[in-house]
């Protein structure tokens, strides 16, 4: 099959999450057309099934300050449809990609490209519904020929927030576990702390959806207790604050801001415990990733994070801004070294059984045969 897939090509998690489907299917045998601005983040793998076209925008005075990135994405999705004649156009973030893959295939006129939508969150929850976009959102998924959405939350939200009775397909987010998996001995565990400290590890793109002064402020109260070290991996609009607060609590040579790493399996795999005290996640991408490596998630009770994490089981899900219950439950953790260990094995073993990209990605496969054929 010959697939085109659109997403952003950040760290966010839409763009990880299309990025690590493209690269399954093109291990499979399909062929696979990224078309972007810029390769995505962890497109880094040469495969002769995969293959990235960018997309650029002319600059005019006349378009300025806005250059029509929408319109320039819908030329070079139909002119990638029509030379590489693909079956189908997978979007992911349904602002603006769903629209231009739409006018692609006007522009085509063509009944046979297929067009399938996948909601990650933001643009559901945050963005579709400011009023200035809502109406195009709505109209993006409902002429789109196939929907999914990543959790049985964001599905409901859709439903709700757009008033839309299209169907709308659940496949969630998925994991490789030979990727993510623990790392007892890597060099990386005595890298940034002492002998007998503990490891915490924070993944996001710092927007304040991600509350990660709260994430800090969880650690500081940890680490009053158990000697530890913060690991916070990502970059973002709250990374200046957060460094800021650091200096002047004396914690810089506690907290370490490590940025955009290509080597995050690494980390993951050598933390003790992960944060994640996010306002709203669709789903918990980085959460999925810590439980494959056997690492206790400590979680707000927010969107599609109680699919992910079992509460109690697996790690602990808490209130959102209820920083003391989550350091309380970090402390509990950490403390006793037995019981992390059986959670962190707990973890990868549901994780694994429900996520594993095995599973996943034949869904989404399905999904494509099943939609083509109509």
């Amino acid at each position: 099959m010959r697939i085109g897939i659109t997403c952003y090509p950040t760290f966010g998690g839409s763009g990880v999450v299309a990025t690590e489907l493209g690269i399954a299917l093109a291990k499979r045998g399909d062929d696979i057309h990224f078309i972007s601005y810029a390769p995505p983040s962890r497109l880094n793998i040469l495969h002769e099934h995969i293959h990235f076209h960018e997309v650029t925008v002319t600059s005019y005075p006349l378009f300025d300050p806005y250059p029509p990135y929408t319109l320039a994405l819908a030329t070079k999705m139909a002119e990638v449809a029509a030379y590489e004649k693909l079956d189908v156009l997978h979007v992911h973030y349904a602002i603006p990609h769903a629209i231009s893959a739409y006018l692609a295939k006007q522009i085509l006129r063509s009944a046979e490209l297929k067009v399938i939508t996948t909601l990650h969150g933001t643009d559901i929850t945050l963005v579709g519904r400011d009023a200035s976009y809502l109406p195009i959102t709505k109209f993006g998924i409902e002429v789109s020929d196939g929907v999914t959405a990543v959790s049985q939350w964001l599905k409901q939200e859709t439903a709700n927030n757009f008033d839309t009775d299209k169907a709308i397909d659940v496949i969630p987010n998925f994991v490789d576990p030979d990727r993510f998996r623990r790392h007892e001995s890597n060099a990386f565990c005595h890298m940034f702390g002492s002998k007998g400290e503990k490891v915490l590890t924070h993944v996001s793109n710092f927007r304040p959806v991600k509350r990660i002064m709260d994430v800090i402020e969880v650690f500081e109260k940890v680490t009053r207790v158990v000697p530890s070290r913060l690991m916070m991996v990502g970059d973002g609009p709250d990374r200046s604050r957060a460094e800021a607060y650091c200096r002047e609590r004396r914690l810089r040579d506690r907290v370490f801001f490590l940025g955009n790493v290509p080597n995050l399996e690494e980390i993951v795999g050598s933390s003790d415990l992960f944060l994640l005290p996010s306002e709203a996640e669709s789903f918990g991408m980085a959460a999925l990733e810590a439980l494959a490596s056997e690492v206790p998630v400590i979680a707000t009770r927010a969107g599609g994070l109680p699919e992910v994490v079992d509460d109690g089981e697996t790690g602990y899900l808490l209130p959102v801004g209820d920083t003391e219950g989550m350091a309380a439950r970090a402390i509990e953790i950490l403390t006793d070294d037995g019981r992390r260990r059986a959670m962190g094995k707990q973890a990868r073993e549901r994780s694994v059984d429900r996520f594993h990209v095995a599973k996943v990605v034949p869904e989404y496969r399905a999904l494509y045969e099943r939609v083509i054929e109509t």
